[in-house]
């Protein structure tokens, strides 16, 4: 496989993907196959070979030298000590043997629970909703108490947020009551995926859904236009207007589509400053290229998280530039300190550097302040993690704790640059509270105060990495006792998530006769005055840029116009590869800061 690498290739590491053609085809025995991971024109790629379909070859990074920062932050996790597979290391095999297993390194950071497949919109990219006459996926209200207590019993950490989705979840009469019944297991931290639809038709719903206990709405939200969010443009605000009059936050969450919405990022994050206090986040979603999305339109379509971050610069006019952004697991040395000084695993986000990045940003009167641009992140990460190590090296541990709290709080303020800070922002008292209250609790001033900027990029069959599915803290519950990482359940549907909604689910007519209700009620009608579209359309328009689309093809460069690799005659398992030396690719070695040596095959 090597072989196939162009010679200008840095070899980053050999791992184990998936095959498109196997996955499609339900080979599910045969769908492990051998990749390496290089960088080439600044931007890191997946290559891989499977002996029948042929070689696969995909854009995984947009940025090297941005997988280059964010592969510093790494959290080596916490393993399940009650895995919920019953094999030894020595006889999973991964994926095929998910739910989860001794391998996983990550305690479940959100759970998930599929509370219906039905839904009330079709969009054209959605992974999945029960299509007309397909079986209707609803668990009962006992399943989903099981599958609540399955993640919230995990040991060493139980997990403490969960997200209730679909299909459209608000299509479930009870759901109020589903809510309830995840803070009285003890969940801190609940929130539901939805397109808005329901909350903007009732405003009763939000009321009686915060009073149950929901925290925040994750709400699609995937562009400033008719066109480019024919989801819910039309409903959006007035769902927002209605949560935050029952006290429930939003977030926006764009899935991010190449050539069809990413030149309205940069309006996006003006629209939800524009709301802020009503909308806490942004969370972005590159495209995962799974379930509806044709295969024909990959390079076009494809954008990967620095992708979507270079779009944001530019659209921002570089008030929220690339040097802002940081991995998730770069909060590890914050809980590396909170769990010193409780003595006591905590909560960790320990998902692979290049899942997820983040940032802050502020509003100070017209400009857009990102943390970054006032506060020395890694600088005050350096330095918590000296205090940690003087609290686990101390005799007298309890006396070393108090003093180096009191150090804290006294040093924050060495860390933040006043003339670039925002005016009449209280951020060294925010910022202890996060730390120094050490619960979930400490977090709220922050929050509260500033816009989080997210992106997730889920995986696909083309961009699979195992060693992103170890590292993965974003689960799913099932009926049947299993937990499993979002991207073995979306990605591989026929083995894990049709297969076990199938398994629980009732026939289409049996659900109707069952509940006195037609699957066609369900479905959204648009019914709106000249005067109201005059409204949404201007109340939209005031936060728009960006007029100009992005180049489809420009997430892949150069590359795009290159023709993939032709298999190779003599196909070796990376497994079986000696010490070639014949090919000038470079071998890069991370631990060894960068150094390279010859390799090839």
């Amino acid at each position: 496989m090597v072989a196939l690498l162009p010679e200008d290739a840095r070899i980053l590491k050999f791992h184990q993907s998936l095959c498109p053609g196997c996955v499609d085809e339900e080979k599910f025995d045969r769908m492990k196959i051998d990749s390496v991971t290089f960088a080439r024109h600044n931007k890191v790629w997946i290559m891989k070979q499977c002996e029948e379909h042929g070689v696969y070859k995909e854009l995984s990074w947009g940025d090297y030298e941005m997988y280059r920062k964010a592969e510093r932050f790494q959290d080596p996790g916490i393993k399940i000590l009650n895995p919920h597979i019953d094999k030894s290391q020595f006889e999973i095999d991964c994926p095929t043997d998910c739910g989860l297993c001794v391998e996983h390194e990550s305690h479940t950071g959100l759970g998930n629970i599929v509370v219906t497949n039905r839904c009330d919109l079709t969009c054209w990219y959605c992974f999945f909703y029960a299509k007309e006459g397909e079986p209707i996926y609803e668990p009962t209200m006992d399943q989903i108490k099981f599958m609540l207590k399955r993640m919230r019993n995990e040991k060493p950490v139980g997990a403490n947020s969960v997200q209730f989705t679909g299909g459209e979840p608000t299509l479930r009469e009870d759901l109020p009551e589903i809510v309830k019944a995840a803070k009285d297991i003890g969940y801190n931290h609940v929130q539901l995926n939805t397109n808005g639809i329901n909350l903007y038709r009732d405003p009763q719903l939000s009321v009686r859904l915060r009073e149950n206990g929901v925290s925040n709405l994750y709400m699609s939200f995937d562009g400033m236009t008719p066109e480019t969010n024919p989801k819910n443009y039309w409903e959006a605000q007035q769902a927002i207007d209605n949560c935050a009059k029952a006290g429930i936050g939003v977030v926006l969450v764009p899935t991010v589509i190449g050539g069809i919405n990413d030149h309205e990022l940069g309006d996006i994050i003006r629209y939800a400053v524009g709301n802020i206090g009503k909308v806490r986040s942004v969370n972005f979603q590159p495209v995962s290229l799974v379930g509806r999305m044709p295969d024909s339109l990959r390079r076009k379509q494809r954008i990967t998280i620095p992708g979507a971050i270079k779009r944001i610069e530019a659209q921002t006019d570089g008030q929220i530039g690339r040097e802002h952004w940081f991995p998730v697991p770069c909060a590890k040395q914050i809980t590396d300190f909170i769990e010193a000084v409780k003595q006591e695993p905590k909560y960790r986000l320990s998902i692979h550097f290049q899942c997820g990045m983040a940032t802050y940003i502020f509003k100070d009167g017209d400009r857009i302040v990102p943390l970054p641009a006032f506060f020395d992140v890694e600088g005050f990460f350096d330095y918590l993690g000296q205090l940690t190590r003087d609290i686990e090296d101390s005799k007298f541990r309890k006396l070393r704790t108090t003093w180096s709290l009191a150090k804290l709080m006294v040093s924050i303020s060495k860390y933040v640059d006043e003339e670039q800070k925002p005016k009449n922002l209280k951020f060294v008292r925010m910022l202890a509270g996060a730390v120094g209250g050490s619960n979930y609790h400490g977090l709220a001033e922050f929050h509260i105060n500033s816009l989080f900027l997210g992106m997730m990029h889920f995986q696909d069959p083309y961009n699979w990495d195992i060693d992103r599915i170890h590292k993965c803290d974003i689960h799913y519950a099932t009926p049947d006792g299993r937990v499993l990482p979002f991207c073995t359940f979306n990605v591989i549907p026929e083995l894990y998530r049709d297969r076990i909604q199938r398994k629980f689910s009732i026939p289409a007519v049996e659900w109707e006769k069952k509940t006195g209700k037609t699957l066609n009620a369900d479905k959204h009608h648009r019914k709106f005055s000249k005067e109201e579209i005059q409204q949404i359309v201007g109340n939209f328009n005031q936060y728009r840029r960006s007029m100009t689309k992005i180049s489809p093809e420009s997430d892949w460069g150069e590359e795009a116009l290159e023709p993939m690799p032709a298999a190779s005659s003599n196909f070796v398992p990376l497994q079986m590869l000696g010490s070639p030396q014949k090919h000038k690719a470079t071998m890069e070695h991370p631990a060894a800061g960068g150094c390279s040596s010859g390799c090839g095959g």
